[in-house]
C-alpha cells in the first residue's frame, strides 16, 4: 500500500502521484512543442492532434473544477454519454493551437494539484464516472492524460510517457472504474474468477457472476485464470489501445490457471470510456 504524504495546505495524495501528474502534463506539453500539423489524424481516434490536445485541456480543467468542489455535469457515466459530452465541449471550444493548448494542459493540471493541496474539497466527489475521493480522482486525471498522451505520441511519432511507476499510480482509478465500465451484454451469464498481476507490482482479483462485476483487493480463492501483464501493456489493454491477442503475441501477457483460455476474453468484458 502506498504511503500517504502531505502535499501541503491540508491535502494529501499517495506518494509520487502529484509529481506524476505534473510531469505527465509537462511531457504532453513537450510533445506539442513544435508540432506544426495540428490537423493531422490520431491513430485509433476520430480526432485530430488539435482536437485531442483540446480535449486534454478541457478535461484537465474539468478535473480541477471537481477537485475545487464545483459541480460539473458531464454525461451519465456511459461511454455514449461521455462521447456526446466530449463532442459538445470540443464544438464549443475552438482553440487548436499547439502552444496555447500545451500551456492550458500544464496550467490546469497545476490548478488541480493546487485545489488538492489547499484541501478545499473533502469526502466524495461526483465525477463523469461516478463518486470518487480525491486520490481516485487524481489517479483518474493521470490515467486520462497518459491515455491521450500516448495517442498524441503515436500521432507525432515521438516516444510516449507511460512507464511502470505511472501505471502503478493509475491502479486506484482503474480498480474503481472497472465495475462501472463493464459491458453488461458481454458479461451477462459469465461466471469467472480472475487474478490480475501487474509485473513488479500488485495483484488483485476481478470476479464475474452473471453480469455482476466485483474488484477484490487480493486474488480470489480458487481463481480460474491468472493474468500476468507487463505494466505498460496492462494500461494499453485496459484503455483499449492494444488488443489482447497483440499483447500475447508480443510476450506482454502470460496466463495460467484452471481456465487459462479465459484470458483473451477479459478485456472484451469492458467498454473503455
Amino acid at each position: 500500500m502506498e504511503r500517504e504524504v502531505e502535499t501541503g495546505g491540508g491535502g494529501s495524495l499517495p506518494e509520487g502521484l502529484g509529481r506524476a501528474i505534473r510531469e505527465t502534463a509537462g511531457d504532453i506539453a513537450a510533445l506539442l512543442d513544435g508540432a506544426t500539423d495540428m490537423a493531422g489524424p490520431v491513430p485509433g481516434l476520430t480526432w485530430t492532434v488539435g482536437e485531442t490536445a483540446a480535449h486534454l485541456a478541457l478535461a484537465n480543467g474539468l478535473m480541477a473544477d471537481l477537485a475545487s468542489g464545483q459541480e460539473r455535469l458531464y454525461g451519465d457515466g456511459t461511454p455514449q454519454s461521455l462521447a456526446a459530452a466530449n463532442a459538445r465541449s470540443l464544438a464549443e471550444f475552438p482553440e487548436r493551437g499547439a502552444e496555447p493548448l500545451a500551456a492550458m494542459i500544464v496550467e490546469r493540471a497545476e490548478a488541480f494539484l493546487g485545489a488538492v493541496e489547499r484541501g478545499v474539497s473533502h469526502g466524495t466527489l461526483v465525477t463523469p464516472l461516478g463518486p470518487m475521493d480525491r486520490t481516485v480522482l487524481a489517479s483518474y486525471l493521470l490515467t486520462h492524460m497518459l491515455g491521450h498522451g500516448y495517442d498524441l505520441a503515436r500521432a507525432l511519432r515521438r516516444p510516449h510517457m507511460i512507464d511502470r511507476t505511472r501505471v502503478a499510480l493509475c491502479l486506484p482509478f482503474l480498480k474503481t472504474a472497472m465495475p462501472r465500465v463493464a459491458n453488461a451484454d458481454a458479461a451477462s451469464g459469465v461466471t469467472a474468477r480472475y487474478t490480475l498481476r501487474v509485473r513488479g507490482g500488485e495483484a488483485f482479483g476481478v470476479t464475474f457472476a452473471d453480469g455482476t462485476v466485483e474488484v477484490l483487493p487480493a486474488p480470489p480463492e480458487r481463481s480460474d485464470c491468472t493474468i500476468l501483464t507487463e505494466p505498460v501493456t496492462f494500461l494499453l489493454i485496459v484503455l483499449g489501445r492494444l488488443g489482447p491477442w497483440q499483447a500475447m503475441a508480443r510476450g506482454g501477457v502470460l496466463a495460467w490457471g484452471r481456465k487459462p483460455w479465459l484470458a483473451p476474453r477479459f478485456p472484451t468484458l469492458f467498454t473503455a470510456p
